[in-house]
């Protein structure tokens, strides 16, 4: 199996799709109501969804990630485009180490999202 993409359910798909264009450049599709974006291997999809209204009451949940090789400067560049920044870059496990970094932000609907350095899977025991 290979997990590709994520849709992300939204009441208001208008707003979140202006909010990652100015992260993410001009979608790559929008079909049916339906807009995505292809971020290295994997893709991101917004549209409607009749089960969603308002903001995300548990942001924490479920949090999507994209790799960065730089984290410190692509959440420079996010931050600049507008980007809710809910945890500047930090390394979870050696504070003020430069490997492993993460950053969280949230979109206009209040889902997580994070810039993440590159880790490798740990092998099975």
């Amino acid at each position: 199996m290979n997990l590709n993409s994520i849709l992300i359910g939204s009441e208001d798909p208008q707003r979140l799709t202006e909010y990652y264009t100015k992260l993410f450049g001009e979608p790559a599709w929008n079909q049916g109501g339906y807009i995505g974006w292809v971020i290295g291997s994997g893709a991101m999809t917004i549209g409607p969804h009749d089960q969603v209204t308002g903001k995300n009451a548990q942001p924490g949940r479920i949090i999507w990630n994209i790799e960065s090789a730089d984290v410190k400067a692509d959440f420079e560049r996010f931050k600049e485009a507008g980007a809710s920044v809910i945890k500047d870059p930090y390394n979870p496990g050696e504070p003020g180490e430069e490997e492993g970094m993460i950053a969280t932000f949230a979109d206009p609907d209040g889902n997580y999202f994070q810039l993440m350095s590159p880790m490798e899977p740990n092998e099975p025991a």
